[in-house]
């Protein structure tokens, strides 16, 4: 699942962790036990690991966002395939799906993760 750059994407700035640990006020190894538990899912962007800001809500992980990257990895995505299909606008949906999970409709957007595997 390669994209191209004209696939419009869900703007979003990339924390690494240490900006994570610093904004969510806990110790670097709680963000990767996060990461660990896949309550956040990253990758390597400009030679650094980091993280989609958007991933996170009122100083937290969006809480829908486990589920789904479950689902995504159970469909066959990688860390970095699930990432940039979350980023993405998905036609099926009208929207990016983080945009989607962060609107509320996780239902919706696990059920067309799901048919993509």
């Amino acid at each position: 699942m390669v994209t191209g750059d004209t696939t419009p994407r869900t703007e979003t700035e990339w924390l690494t962790l240490p900006e994570i640990a610093e904004m969510l006020d806990v110790p670097r190894g709680r963000v990767r036990r996060m990461l660990d538990e896949q309550q956040l899912v990253g990758a390597m962007r400009e030679g650094v690991f980091r993280i989609p800001a958007v991933f996170f809500v009122d100083g937290a992980p969006l809480s829908s966002l486990r589920g789904t990257i479950f689902v995504l990895h159970d469909a066959g995505f990688s860390d970095e395939e699930a990432i940039d299909w979350l980023l993405e606008h998905e036609d099926s949906i009208g929207m990016s799906p983080i945009g989607a999970l962060r609107a509320g409709r996780k239902s919706e957007v696990r059920r067309v993760a799901q048919s993509m595997g």
